[in-house]
């Protein structure tokens, strides 16, 4: 029944987005009527059209920013915005401005960067260090000149030098709490400062579209203090709460000072990645999701939102997680 419903959910979305994509391209002398066609359950959509190459133009005017994409989920979101050039979720595919702490490293996303030269661009930014945050925003501009999605992916869990979620308040660390919170709630929240300009401009620029500009944070259900039944996971779970309240603060600044930017929350589930390898013995059958649904999935929600949903934290499914 679950699936049912998710995937009727999902069948909504996608006939609200035709429809929509189709009276903005019969609109546009720019853009040949097309035909759209839904690839599984995915959000995803390919074109056939006879347009010429304005439409590429017009498609290429979307800028998504993906902050933390060197792998696990960040990579896969890169993946799959250079994978569907035209739309997703309704909103134009186009460029990409992909950033991590260390670009010479990240070796698969070199080589999406030498598959698409003309439309993924990569630049380092280091969440704890706003100096190189606000580099990379720069960057963007020079490069871009605009930002319609802004994507904060970057979190931590666990880490190698001993960071580990915490089953018991003797447990609880300072040093573990202050790199939690500075990763998780105060690393989005600056890259959200440095970009808000671009965010701004861009809104202002594309504010006859029927999509917002948008912020998407990650976040979790264990942020959830109305949810929490467990307990436990003290730095985690507060430096997530931290992002929402975080997230929240900035979408009611936006709102309040009529900039269209929409900010919005993200819960992916539980995903096979690194940061829930040494969890995921845990998870019950068919709750661990692959990156490729879990984005999938976050790109649908992202593609429906509207003003009216800023502050909101989503689950996979589109529906609203409480916090």
């Amino acid at each position: 029944p679950n699936a049912t419903f998710v995937t009727c959910k999902m069948g909504l979305f996608v006939c609200r987005n035709l429809i929509r994509a189709y009276f903005l391209k019969q609109a546009s002398s720019q853009i040949s009527p097309a035909v759209c066609v839904w690839i599984g359950h995915s959000r995803h959509f390919s074109t056939s059209t006879q347009a010429d190459s304005s439409s590429s133009t017009v498609a290429e005017q979307h800028v998504s920013v993906v902050q933390g994409a060197s792998r696990g989920l960040g990579l896969e979101f890169v993946r799959q915005l250079l994978a569907t050039p035209e739309t997703v979720g309704g909103r134009y595919g186009g460029k990409v401005f992909a950033t991590c702490r260390n670009p010479s490293g990240a070796h698969e996303l070199s080589q999406l960067a030498q598959m698409y030269p003309d439309r993924l661009a990569v630049a380092p930014l280091d969440v704890t260090n706003e100096d190189s945050v606000k580099a990379a925003a720069d960057a963007c501009q020079a490069q871009f000149g605009q930002a319609n999605l802004l994507i904060n992916v970057t979190g931590v869990l666990h880490t190698p030098d001993g960071l580990f979620p915490e089953t018991a308040l003797s447990k609880v660390d300072p040093k573990s709490l202050l790199y939690s919170y500075q990763v998780n709630a105060m690393g989005p929240l600056l890259v959200t400062k440095a970009f808000a300009p671009l965010l701004q401009s861009t809104a202002a620029s594309t504010s006859n579209r029927p999509w917002p500009v948008v912020v998407a944070n990650l976040s979790a259900r264990v942020s959830s203090i109305g949810d929490n039944k467990m307990g436990g996971w003290y730095s985690y779970r507060a430096s997530k709460t931290a992002l929402n309240q975080l997230t929240k603060c900035a979408a009611v600044e936006f709102g309040r000072r009529r900039h269209l930017v929409t900010c919005i929350l993200l819960h992916p589930g539980t995903v096979a990645t690194d940061l829930s390898l040494p969890f995921q013995k845990n998870v019950p059958e068919g709750k661990l999701f692959t990156r490729e649904r879990a984005i999938q999935q976050l790109l649908g929600v992202i593609g429906n939102v509207s003003p009216e949903d800023t502050g909101k934290l989503f689950a996979w499914d589109g529906s609203v997680i409480e916090w």
